[in-house]
């Protein structure tokens, strides 16, 4: 698929339907495999039953593959059984977007000036104003406050406002979570640096030194509405309070050694844009008052607009690097955009349910979220490759995923190419996507596993590293790549 995907080629590849018919009567069990003529070699590899077995991961395992051409479906195993789909969600929700918004959408943040510019003085207020861009960062902040002052701004008499209410403001994507972990970050109209906030340590003597900054590729600006205290215990690791205008944390000090770093989950998205802000505008001699949250937005001139990159380039980084928060925040917008308005997470994930049974075909598909972090999503094999047959354009925005020997370790120059989007969560693991073998047959295959018994079982403490996680983990990927090589030696050259 090229980059230029638009809305109208994004609806005649989400409606080509090729496989509809092929793929809509998935049984319950295994078909049986079609080898293609020639080679006893085929008939050596084991069968899927065998692979799932060998893994021993409990729980169920559904899978189902189809030639992505025809939508022939070609090898199955609970294809109607649904489970977790993780991130594989996430491919879900770039084609919810795309059909929505079209590839060519960019995101906007905007300096409007509530009052007139005379002689470089705003007689008004200020409101930094949050059009739900998931990628904005510290240095297009900094790049805003630099195109103020171009503007012709040198003074705000009035207050400094922020304004995050493009998107319904959501504390985290996942209660369940453990409250540190920076995959579970608030989400709001306006975020930065995907609502994380840098925290690094370091021994200095019998002490610490501590800092809380909004780092990015350029800059490394000191926050103060983030704040963090080293207490005297073992556990547990951190605990989080809500200080009304301040996210206010506690680390073990016994957990720090000599020193460290990692991103914290930001809960105030709108004073944490900000505060960074107003650093910049200081320093082009712009003094603002300290940020306060508005809850409407009153009527202004915009002075200055940045623009996100093309939606389009937002969804294969999101794809990539599986980003969760700008799978909420594209989601959400996206559902904007269809209903005429702005709705909670939970009803817009089911907004994005209605849309994949009405333009996929999928059918008893339950999102509850756009990220695949909720473990209460449901999505079956069989339905997921029908999704895949339907839209195979985005396979272009789908990353390599390269075939791995048992230790894990990239097989250089082997011949299957695979493009497809993982998704992990503690004992839940999915792969999805294409497959083409070297003779030119193209697959359309999703494999999802969980043990929701094992997971159930697990403390929300526990859910950051669980005893066993990432052994069952291994072991999934494994089976994930033992039946990717099957299904390149049986249906291809």
């Amino acid at each position: 698929m090229s980059g230029d995907w638009t809305r109208r080629a994004a609806l005649a590849g989400l409606l080509s339907g090729a496989a509809s018919t092929a793929l809509g009567f998935a049984p319950d069990t295994s078909l049986r495999p079609v080898p293609r003529p020639g080679g006893l070699y085929r008939r050596a590899v084991p069968d899927a039953d065998t692979l799932i077995a060998r893994a021993q991961l409990g729980g169920k395992v559904g899978f189902a593959v189809a030639d992505s051409a025809t939508g022939q479906m070609l090898e199955t195993r609970q294809p109607l059984v649904g489970l977790p789909p993780a991130s594989v969600a996430k491919a879900i929700t770039a084609l919810y977007a795309l059909d929505a918004l079209g590839g060519d959408y960019r995101f906007g943040t905007q300096l409007v000036a509530h009052g007139p510019v005379q002689n470089g003085v705003l007689a008004g207020d200020l409101t930094l104003v949050g059009g739900g861009d998931p990628t904005l960062d510290t240095d297009a902040l900094a790049a805003m406050a630099q195109s103020l002052k171009s503007a012709g701004v040198r003074e705000v008499r009035g207050a400094f406002h922020v304004f995050g209410g493009a998107l319904p403001f959501e504390a985290g994507i996942d209660d369940s979570q453990p409250a540190y972990v920076g995959y579970n970050p608030a989400i709001s109209g306006l975020n930065l640096n995907y609502n994380r906030v840098h925290f690094e340590w370091r021994r200095a003597g019998g002490d610490y030194t501590v800092s809380m900054d909004a780092r990015s590729e350029r800059y490394r600006p000191d926050v103060q509405f983030a704040r963090m205290r080293i207490v005297p215990r073992d556990v547990p690791l951190f605990t989080y309070e809500d200080q009304g205008g301040r996210d206010s944390w506690t680390v073990a000090r016994g957990a720090l050694g000599n020193g460290g770093a990692r991103w914290m989950p930001v809960r105030k998205p709108e004073l944490y844009a900000g505060e960074v802000f107003q650093t910049f505008a200081r320093a082009q001699g712009i003094v603002l008052t300290a940020p306060k949250v508005a809850r409407r937005l009153a009527r202004g001139t915009a002075l200055v607009t940045h623009r996100s990159e093309p939606l389009t380039d937002i969804l294969r980084g999101m794809l990539r690097y599986s980003t969760n928060i700008t799978a909420e925040a594209v989601g959400m917008t996206a559902t904007a955009a269809r209903i005429g308005r702005a709705a909670p997470l939970r009803a817009s994930a089911r907004e994005m349910s209605s849309w994949a049974e009405r333009g996929l075909g999928m059918s008893q598909v339950r999102f509850v979220d756009h990220s695949g972090l909720g473990d209460a999503s449901r999505v079956r094999a069989a339905d997921m490759v029908k999704a895949l047959v339907a839209a195979r354009g985005v396979r272009g925005l789908l990353k390599e995923h390269p075939i791995r020997d048992a230790d894990r370790k990239v097989i250089a120059d082997h011949p299957l190419d695979v493009r497809a989007k993982t998704g992990t969560l503690n004992f839940v693991s999915g792969l999805a996507g294409f497959l083409q073998a070297p003779d030119g047959s193209d697959l359309a295959f999703a494999i999802f596993a969980a043990d929701m018994d094992r997971r159930g079982q697990l403390s929300r403490a526990e859910r950051a590293n669980p005893p066993g996680g990432r052994d069952w983990a291994r072991r999934a990927r494994n089976l994930q790549q033992d039946l990717l090589k099957r299904w390149g030696t049986v249906y291809g050259a």
